[in-house]
């Protein structure tokens, strides 16, 4: 059975990422079960455009995979000497200059990094795998539900490499030093319920359900006003930068802007 994303129009559809809008609703999804989702520069640089077309009325994103597995993380020919077709290697990457190398990676990340923009919700639905490349590109959202089949895992570093897709900082942000430290060295799978409890996932739920649970949260989100959801989601990402004090007076300049709007006295 189609889901109502694939019924719609695609904005774009290719290297692996289709995204569909239904008003404010966009959806983007991984459409390579085959090789259950797995990520490459290719795939980030579609991530990348699908957040620069999405339309102005675009409130809450979903992110999906297709298939059994959310993303199994990086495209194991980007470790070959031929690499992906049309694609530097890891080994020309490695042979690049200091700028060169820079550039390249940050052009990376622009596929995770436009997630967590202050006019959208972000709401990851994960499945199965969702590893290295993968764990990081779920946690880039503001959301993530899960399937009680989730696999979190961050296998990087056994790998001889870094997280390096944007992962580090929210993932210390929801875990903590020690448990990210812990997760990221091992290269371990986290568990639905280990998710749960220890922030990475918001709420976990049979497979089944996993697009149904996704889709209530985000009419959820929808329900509340446009700039009261912009507001509180631009205080609560600047809290852990302020001290207490700090963030009392940011309640408060936010609160007076949305009093002046609701009073039609904004500017």
């Amino acid at each position: 059975m189609a889901t109502p994303a694939q019924e719609l129009v695609p904005l774009l559809d290719k290297d692996g990422v289709r995204l569909t809008v239904d008003d404010a609703l966009a959806t983007v999804t991984l459409t390579n079960p085959a090789k259950r989702n797995a990520q490459s520069p290719a795939m980030w640089r579609a991530l990348a455009e699908a957040g620069q077309l999405l339309p102005g009325s675009v409130r809450v994103v979903v992110l999906r995979g297709e298939g059994v597995s959310f993303s199994a993380g990086l495209d194991r020919q980007m470790f070959t000497p031929e690499g992906i077709e049309g694609e530097p290697s890891f080994i020309d990457l490695a042979r690049s200059g200091d700028a060169e190398l820079d550039a390249a990676i940050a052009g990376f990340q622009e596929g995770f990094t436009w997630w967590r923009r202050s006019d959208l919700v972000s709401i990851a639905a994960v499945q199965g795998y969702a590893i290295g490349a993968g764990f990081q590109l779920a946690l880039a959202c503001d959301i993530r539900v899960v399937a009680e089949d989730v696999q979190f895992a961050m296998r990087e570093t056994s790998l001889g490499l870094v997280p390096d897709l944007t992962g580090t900082h929210p993932l210390v942000s929801l875990v903590g030093y020690g448990r990210a430290v812990e997760i990221c060295l091992t290269g371990r799978f986290v568990g639905a319920e280990e998710a749960v409890q220890s922030g990475l996932a918001n709420v976990a739920v049979p497979a089944k359900e996993l697009d149904a649970a996704t889709a209530d949260l985000a009419a959820a989100i929808l329900a509340a006003p446009r700039d009261a959801v912009i507001e509180t989601k631009t205080l609560l990402r600047g809290a852990s930068a302020r001290d207490y004090d700090a963030q009392r007076t940011a309640e408060r300049a936010a609160q007076g802007r949305r009093l002046r709007d609701l009073a039609g006295l904004g500017e």
